[in-house]
């Protein structure tokens, strides 16, 4: 028979991934999350400089010192910006995980993380906010490095060239955000952010960023024909070189990226349980 005080007692629902009771949708805590990184891009305006100026620096840097690439036969465009104004797109995308892994082992060094983590919300959100500020961040440079590069004499990729490099700066963004934060969680320091940049300087560097596949040779051949950046890239550049989107160039970047994010997810949800042992 049931005692008066377990008939007068409500049962609340669990959160099936952290054990305590949600009160809290996801949803909300993962808008405030990412609007609280905004707000810190604007009182702190050197955390978003890796974001528009690294990519920016890259992209005049490597197209002057590349120029000649244009004149090897079978080069898929005369035009050099063609070639790396994607590529420098897809490097400010990729390094707005740098913010977000500074920003996250920050807020862990502070004790700030810890009150998050205490709060009855569904434990998911906590990883959801910092990817979808990553993912904020790697919009913009859509609205600064590629306005240059189109400044530049780049050939404007057409809305659905846009739409397919929107989308792997997204990938990108997303898979850096996730890296950093694995890391964060198993760090808790801001110290180790400097493993975060090689890992994405190493993915960048060792594709197809500077030359095509085809004029390698050697490990850095091998090491670019295995890594899925390179599809991703090939993805990206289509509606630059090829002035049109084919699902033949757009499925395997479709499938590196999401093979990238699923890896890498199961990574950072272990590293953010580790935070609890």
């Amino acid at each position: 028979m049931t005692s008066p005080t377990q008939a007068e007692t409500p049962t609340e629902p669990q959160d099936s991934l952290s054990g305590v009771s949600q009160t809290t949708p996801v949803r909300p805590v993962v808008f405030l999350l990412v609007l609280r990184s905004i707000v810190a891009i604007s009182r702190v305006p050197g955390a978003i400089g890796p974001i528009l100026i690294m990519p920016v620096f890259f992209m005049v840097a490597f197209s002057g010192s590349y120029s000649a690439i244009t004149k090897i036969p079978g080069f898929p465009t005369d035009n050099i910006m063609d070639w790396f104004v994607p590529y420098a797109c897809l490097q400010g995308a990729a390094f707005s995980g740098i913010g977000v892994g500074y920003a996250t082992a920050r807020d862990l060094e502070t004790g700030f993380y810890d009150r998050l983590r205490l709060a009855p919300v569904n434990r998911i959100a906590l990883i959801l906010g910092p990817v979808g500020t990553s993912m904020s961040r790697a919009t913009f440079p859509l609205f600064t490095v590629l306005p240059l590069g189109l400044l530049l004499d780049a050939s404007f990729p057409g809305w659905r060239g846009l739409l397919i490099l929107a989308a792997a700066c997204q990938l990108l963004g997303i898979s850096t955000g996730l890296w950093a934060l694995g890391l964060v969680y198993r760090f808790q320091s801001q110290r180790m952010m400097g493993l975060v940049q090689i890992g994405i300087f190493t993915a960048l560097f060792l594709s197809i960023g500077q030359v095509p596949l085809a004029v390698m040779d050697g490990w850095l051949h091998s090491a670019a024909r295995i890594n899925p950046t390179t599809n991703i890239l090939r993805m990206a550049r289509q509606g630059f070189l090829n002035h049109e989107v084919t699902w033949t160039l757009t499925w395997p970047g479709l499938v590196a990226g999401f093979t990238i994010i699923g890896a890498l997810s199961i990574w950072t949800y272990i590293g953010f349980r580790k935070l609890d042992s």
